[in-house]
C-alpha cells in the first residue's frame, strides 16, 4: 500500500527529532538558532518530500498510462481497511512533524498547525497523483481519512496537550494455500516487505488508549495503555475474491472464501512514557511508538469471541 510507503519513508527523516523534547531543546534558542532551525527542517522536509515522490512514482506510477484528472468512489475496497490506514499515515506524518517544528522553535499551537498542514499536504499530492493515473483516482474518502488522522493528532494536542489516543499499526506476513498464495504474489508481492505494506489480510490498525491520561491514578503505570484494533480477513480483491484478464475472462474466483471484519482488544505500552536520559533511545521509542506491540489479544469476528496468545 502506498499510503504505508510513503509514510514510513517520511518516518526516517521525521523521528528522530519527534523524540527530542522540544521545548526544553529550543525554550534557549536565540532568533539565530530558531531562523536555522526553521530553514533546516523546511529545507530537509522539501528534499525528502521530493525524494519519496520520486520514489512512489517509480514504485507505483510509472508503469501505468496517465489520464486527465478524474475521481473515483472506492469507500466500499478493502473493508475500509485502506481507509483507516490513510488515517493512520495522516496521524503519524502530522505528529512527527509537528515535533520537528516544535525542535525549531516554534510554539506549541504553531508547530500543532503546522505540522498537521503537511502531513496532510502531503498526502493531498498523492491523491493528485493518483487523479491523474489510469489505475486509480482522485478519492473523496480518502480525503476524508486523511483529515481524520490529522484532526485526531492535532484536536488532543492542542486540547490536551498530549496525545492521549494514539493511532498504531501492526502486521504480519499471512501463510495461504498454494492457489491462493499464488493470487496473493500477484495482489500484494513476495517479499516480505511487500506482503506487510501490501496485504490488509495480516493488517491490524489500532487506536491505543493511555489509561493513566484518562484516571490519573498514581498506582497505574504511565506507560500502559489499552488499544482497540480493527482488521478484516478474506480478501483477495478489492471488493470481490474474482479477477479478470485484459479480455474479460476470469481468471480467478473463490468467493467460497467468507470476506469479515474483525475487532481486537489488547494491552499496549506507550513507548514515549519510559524514561531514559538517552536522546537516541528517545528517539527510537518515539519512532516505533506507532507500531503496536506484540502482545494477547481478545478477537471480535463472524459473531463468535476468541483468543490470541500473541498479535502482531
Amino acid at each position: 500500500m502506498k499510503i504505508f510507503f510513503v509514510a514510513i519513508v517520511l518516518f526516517l527523516f521525521f523521528s528522530h527529532l519527534a523524540a527530542q523534547d522540544s521545548l526544553k531543546n529550543s525554550s534557549h534558542l536565540n532568533e539565530r538558532d530558531k531562523k536555522n532551525r526553521v530553514l533546516i527542517v523546511g529545507g530537509t522536509s522539501v528534499a525528502v518530500y521530493a525524494t519519496s515522490l520520486i520514489a512512489l512514482n517509480e514504485t507505483w506510477y510509472k508503469d501505468y498510462p496517465k489520464t486527465s484528472f478524474h475521481t473515483i468512489n472506492d469507500a466500499g475496497e478493502w473493508l475500509q481497511m485502506d481507509k483507516v490506514g490513510h488515517a493512520w499515515s495522516a496521524y503519524n506524518l502530522s505528529r512527527v512533524s509537528a515535533a520537528s517544528w516544535k525542535w525549531a522553535g516554534l510554539s506549541e499551537n504553531k508547530s500543532v498547525i503546522l505540522g498537521s498542514i503537511t502531513g496532510f499536504s502531503y498526502l493531498t499530492v498523492i491523491e493528485i497523483l493518483d487523479g491523474h493515473s489510469a489505475n486509480w483516482g482522485w478519492s473523496w474518502s480518502d480525503m476524508a481519512a486523511n483529515v481524520a488522522g490529522s484532526s485526531l493528532f492535532a484536536a488532543q494536542q492542542l486540547g490536551w496537550k498530549e496525545q492521549r489516543i494514539q493511532f498504531k499499526f501492526s502486521a504480519h506476513r499471512k501463510t495461504y494455500e498454494p492457489d491462493l498464495e499464488m493470487r496473493a504474489d500477484e495482489l500484494f508481492g513476495t517479499s516480505l516487505a511487500e506482503r506487510i505494506l501490501k496485504d490488509y489480510n495480516g493488517q491490524t490498525l489500532w487506536m491505543s488508549f493511555n489509561i493513566n491520561s484518562f484516571l490519573r491514578k498514581k498506582n497505574i503505570p504511565p506507560w500502559l495503555n489499552i488499544s482497540v484494533g480493527y482488521g478484516a480477513e478474506g480478501m483477495f480483491g478489492g471488493y470481490e475474491n474474482i479477477a479478470y484478464d485484459e479480455d474479460g475472462n476470469e481468471t480467478f474466483n473463490r468467493t467460497d472464501i467468507k470476506r469479515y471484519r474483525q475487532w481486537f482488544l489488547s494491552p499496549d505500552i506507550d513507548l514515549t512514557k519510559i524514561n531514559t536520559r538517552s536522546k537516541f533511545l528517545r528517539t527510537v521509542l518515539a519512532g516505533l511508538n506507532a507500531i503496536k506491540i506484540p502482545a494477547p489479544s481478545l478477537e471480535l469476528s463472524n459473531g463468535k469471541l476468541k483468543g490470541n496468545w500473541l498479535h502482531f
